[in-house]
């Protein structure tokens, strides 16, 4: 009986052979990609990632993807792969997509929902004309010269990324099609300012422009572009992301120089700028009114929601003047009340990709929420704080919004900074949003006196007001290689265009209450790195309500609040005995009201600390439902009560239990939490998982370690009995870290200094290594 192909040999024999015979890879511009990774994978922690998504086929003609293929063995089913093809089909926004066996082949047209058994492969100029159908002749050229022009990758490290691809297709395809108004939006993080560059890369090298495109004529020069951010920073990203293009094809618009030279710059082809050098000039004439309105081709606006296309806006009139050229807005955020007139003025996105596509994809970075709540979040004056400066409003009770603007308690910010400091990595970039730049001088100056690092310009200030330092220490921030500055306080400055990949933490220190602003700072750490598994967002300001946004990340789901605790007694509003502090008449009165804390309120501040997580489908996961999840997961792993204690008690199998459950995004940060939940701390890990599976009580770490030493005392020498007592010791206070394989060694030279003097003492290595095993089974007897 011979036995059925299997998918490899079925592509190897059938399928290979068929798509030669239509010409793939044959015909000049026609490629085939095999194996082509269309996802990362999401990122699950410990370095692992989950299943990237792979088609086994994309054909490719004249730089353009047009149709996926996936494959299945022999003997499946002809439509077993259909599933898979619609779904990486939708997301390489391709249009047509085949499933096979080797044996037939079974299409879909992705825009008209056709489907059915097909008799062959189309040819690469069939599948280009089915899938572009009939277009108008103008159209129709201008795509196949945009086509002709593939991809800027001279150093060949680019890893195309799908949605980017599909993006710049979307923006092209528009402007062959006379748009004159188009709109991207994509998540921070993901890389518009590439697209940018790519798209004026094609249209500079198909030598498309307005006049040429609309008399439908050979092209008779190289397009004129403008890329115009609100600030200097993105404008010069832009400007070096741009460096592929000849030196003379860019042109950075500075003030200075116009003003030395006396005119605007307009020899070149690709030209900077922000608006507020266009909105200048000499009197009451912006420098961009020395432009004839049809000087630009194209024009790019980097974050157009920030006020580019409202009727008031301070772009508005720029894009008015250059009404004639093609204006193409990119943001990171969806259509919003707030931003309703920038689509209004750009329509709907050709293109968007989400937070949540980012993050499913493997291409952003997730992350945790942990709201902090504490019990000065407000203040009501009593007599017995101290006001040193400003007048006290009686009986008001001060909230969020008003702290560290109409009121300050140093004693409260230096609280928060507490906290987060003694919770955080030290030695990992954090940046920390602060009310007013004030206020980040403040709590800089707080992080700088705790700090474990020697170092002085551990933390520093990066606002409007630093000017040239503060550039300085922004890039030594964004410096992969550089480890210093660490911690960066800012107010309003760091909202955008910070590209510094390593952040892994970000603390909200002032109310964040627009959605666009919000997307944008949470965009300041969603950037991959090595070794960078999430990044946790420490949320003091309740800006929790934020994070469920249901055009952007999926439905709403509030996260579970922490549960308010009632204020000490000393915190309770009551009547002053003593009138507050009288200035002296002329004295400058500050606009700011600063207390200085009675001693024992000082010491009673509490806190309250709920973590959320966030799971694939983009919805955060309070803890209860984090424990749901686990406990669906946890059958994979073991079966029964006696299997878990088996696997638990030896090291190497507990490690591969752990391995396992990592991978499947519980890893050890997400169980101790959950030990914090059910009031664990003390006891093991093995009782997290105990609880959630089988309703077991906790024990306590201490009565395990009881339970193995009366063991031992009945098993080993004193010698030995000394040594396990020790590991135990450390085991009670340390936890179950302290009982793996690797971890036998460290432990010996903790407690005899050298390997020989322990082997002197307690026998060969054999021997301690049994022990020290053979003793964990009683741990979870």
């Amino acid at each position: 009986m011979t036995k059925p192909l299997n998918e490899a040999e079925t592509r190897a024999e059938h399928i290979d052979p068929a798509l030669a015979a239509a010409g793939w890879g044959q015909v000049d511009g026609s490629r085939v990609l095999r194996e082509h990774n269309i996802t990362a994978g999401r990122l699950q922690g410990a370095g692992k990632r989950a299943r990237a998504d792979i088609a086994d086929y994309v054909l490719v003609y004249r730089n353009t993807k047009l149709a996926v293929i996936e494959a299945k063995a022999w003997a499946k089913p002809l439509t077993e792969g259909v599933g898979q093809a619609k779904s990486y089909a939708a997301k390489l926004s391709i249009r047509h997509t085949y499933a096979t066996n080797g044996q037939g082949i079974y299409g879909i047209d992705m825009h008209t929902g056709a489907e059915g058994e097909v008799a062959r492969y189309p040819t690469p100029d069939e599948l280009w004309n089915m899938a572009f159908g009939e277009s108008e002749a103008q159209a129709a050229a201008w795509r196949k010269r945009f086509a002709a022009v593939p991809l800027e990758d001279k150093a060949g490290t680019w890893m195309g990324r799908y949605y980017q691809e599909s993006a710049i297709t979307r923006v092209l395809e528009a402007v062959a099609n006379g748009k004159d108004r188009v709109l991207l939006t994509l998540a921070t993080g993901t890389g518009k300012t590439f697209i940018a560059f790519q798209l004026a890369w094609k249209l500079f090298h198909s030598r498309w422009n307005l006049k040429d495109w609309k008399e439908g004529t050979e092209p008779s020069r190289r397009p004129r572009i403008l890329f115009l951010a609100d600030r200097n920073i993105l404008a010069d990203q832009a400007f070096t992301a741009f460096s592929p293009f000849p030196e003379d094809a860019v042109v950075r618009i500075d003030p200075s120089d116009i003003k030395k030279k006396g005119r605007v710059p307009k020899n070149g082809s690709v030209f900077f700028t922000i608006f507020q050098t266009f909105m200048s000039g000499p009197g009451d004439t912006p420098y961009f009114g020395e432009y004839p309105p049809d000087f630009f081709d194209f024009i790019i606006i980097d974050e157009c929601h920030r006020g580019g296309a409202n009727d008031e806006g301070s772009w508005r009139a720029i894009l008015e003047y250059f009404s004639p050229a093609v204006q193409l807005g990119l943001t990171a955020t969806p259509k919003r009340t707030i931003n309703a007139d920038t689509y209004g003025y750009f329509g709907d996105p050709v293109y968007t990709y989400s937070l949540k596509d980012g993050i499913n994809d493997g291409f952003l970075t997730p992350f945790r929420v942990k709201q902090i709540v504490t019990t000065l979040d407000d203040y009501v004056y009593t007599a017995d704080d101290m006001v040193l400066d400003g007048e006290v409003q009686q009986g008001k009770r001060y909230e969020e919004k008003d702290f560290n603007r109409s009121i300050e308690i140093k004693e409260r910010e230096a609280y928060r900074v507490k906290l987060f400091m003694d919770s955080i990595d030290q030695r990992e970039k954090t940046i920390v949003f602060c009310a007013t730049q004030q206020h980040a001088l403040l709590v800089r100056d707080l992080i700088n006196q705790i700090k474990i690092s020697p170092a002085p310009d551990y933390c520093v200030r990066v606002t409007a007001n630093d000017g040239k330092l503060g550039e300085q220490h922004l890039s030594q921030f964004q410096d992969n290689e550089k480890s210093l500055p660490t911690i960066l306080t800012t107010s309003q400055k760091l909202s955008t265009g910070v590209d510094a990949r390593n952040v892994r933490n970000i603390v909200l220190m002032r109310p964040v209450n627009s959605m666009i602003e919000f997307k944008q700072i949470i965009g300041r750490g969603t950037r991959l790195y090595d070794g960078k598994d999430y990044f946790t967002i420490y949320d003091f300001v309740k800006a929790h309500h934020l994070f469920s946004d249901p055009e952007w990340d999926g439905e709403p789901v509030e996260p579970e609040p922490p549960t308010d605790k009632p204020l000490p007694p000393s915190w309770q509003p009551q009547d002053p005995t003593e009138p507050p502090k009288v200035r002296e008449p002329g004295e400058d009165r500050p606009a700011k009201l600063v207390v200085k804390l009675a001693d024992g309120k000082t010491r009673t501040i509490q806190h309250i600390t709920s973590t959320s997580y966030w799971g694939p489908d983009g919805k955060p996961l309070s803890p209860a439902q984090f424990l749901e999840s686990l406990f669906g997961a946890l059958p994979e792993f073991f079966k029964n009560e006696d299997e878990l204690r088996t696997l638990w008690a030896d090291p190497t199998t507990r490690k591969a239990l752990l391995g396992g459950l990592a991978d499947k995004g519980f890893g050890r940060d997400p169980l101790r939490e959950m030990q914090r939940i059910i009031e664990a701390e003390k006891s093991d890990l093995f009782d997290v998982l105990a609880y959630v599976a089988f309703a077991l009580p906790t024990e306590t770490r201490a009565t395990r370690a009881d339970r193995a030493k009366a063991h031992n005392a009945a098993t080993y020498g004193q010698k030995q009995q000394a040594f396990l007592a020790f590991v135990l010791d450390q085991y009670v206070t340390q936890g179950v870290d302290q009982l793996d394989a690797d971890k036998l060694t460290p432990l010996l030279k903790l407690r005899y200094n050298a390997l020989n003097d322990a082997m002197a003492e307690l026998g060969d290595a054999v021997q301690v290594r049994q022990a020290f095993v053979g003793m964990q089974r009683y741990l979870y007897k």
